[in-house]
């Protein structure tokens, strides 16, 4: 005699597949932390996502570009973020909301966003790669700024300060969240961050929560004993050299990894 199923109750029902794009980075990343980014092919991919080669090509042009399956989606969306800004906006908060959409793409898988962190710091290629992406949402927040600069003096160098700002002061909230291995509050890591942008570049009010920064000083510059050692490496390379060989450059000449 069968079973009847309870109301609302599916009998037997199968386990809906992953789309085949997540299946494709699920598996990518379980051969990455068994063998190794560079000891796994794309065949290796393939294989345990079951299905071909031309699939994976269809989703991503290179390997690497499993390891950042969400970037060119989140570019798209901070385009269009900026492009529905007014001029009544305050372009500083603008940019800056606009590097949080970034935020909230990590923080939405914060397990996969850790495993990604861990891997790239160990494969020069990966980082290489990284900096290029990081250098697509610098760029589209400076021509954003650009524009709204345009009446200004020096309307395009303070274009690309602030947008440079805003992507450094946003990479070390997130690096700081994903050092903690996600454990810390990822939003208040970033906010925090560019806070000291909006003081600095942006108008007198802060977002809340936000301390607003004295009154600045001129204090006499240091001397040469006092001043804090920085590390300043220049280096001279062929053009056509990869990036991630000049990155595997700086940081043996450092000594440490780039973070």
């Amino acid at each position: 005699m069968s079973e009847v199923s309870r109301p609302g109750q599916a009998a037997d029902a199968p386990v809906p597949k992953p789309p085949m794009r997540d299946a494709l980075v699920a598996a990518a990343f379980q051969l990455f932390l068994e063998r190794g980014y560079e000891q796994t092919t794309v065949d290796d991919i393939v294989s345990l996502a079951g299905v071909g080669r031309r699939s994976f090509f269809r989703y991503f042009p290179s390997k690497e570009d499993v390891v950042f399956p969400d970037h060119e989606r989140c570019l798209a969306d901070m385009t269009e973020f900026l492009g529905r800004g007014g001029d009544e906006d305050d372009p500083v908060a603008r940019v800056c909301d606009a590097a949080r959409l970034v935020l909230r793409m990590y923080a939405e898988n914060p397990t996969f966003s850790v495993q990604r962190y861990r891997l790239t710091r160990k494969v020069p290629g990966l980082r290489a790669y990284e900096l290029s992406v990081v250098w697509r949402y610098e760029r589209a927040l400076a021509e954003y700024l650009r524009r709204r600069f345009s009446g200004r003096r020096d309307g395009t160098l303070q274009a690309d300060v602030i947008a440079a700002a805003v992507v450094a002061a946003h990479n070390n909230g997130l690096r700081s969240w994903l050092r903690s291995d996600g454990q810390s509050d990822a939003g208040a890591e970033v906010d925090h961050a560019l806070a000291h942008v909006q003081r600095t570049f942006g108008p007198t009010v802060v977002p809340p929560g936000s301390t607003p920064a004295p009154a600045p000083t001129h204090a006499p510059a240091p001397t040469s004993s006092e001043a804090p050692a920085e590390d300043v490496v220049v280096v001279v390379s062929r053009r056509g050299v990869p990036m991630w060989r000049v990155v595997q450059e700086i940081e043996t000449t450092l000594g440490r990894p780039l973070d």
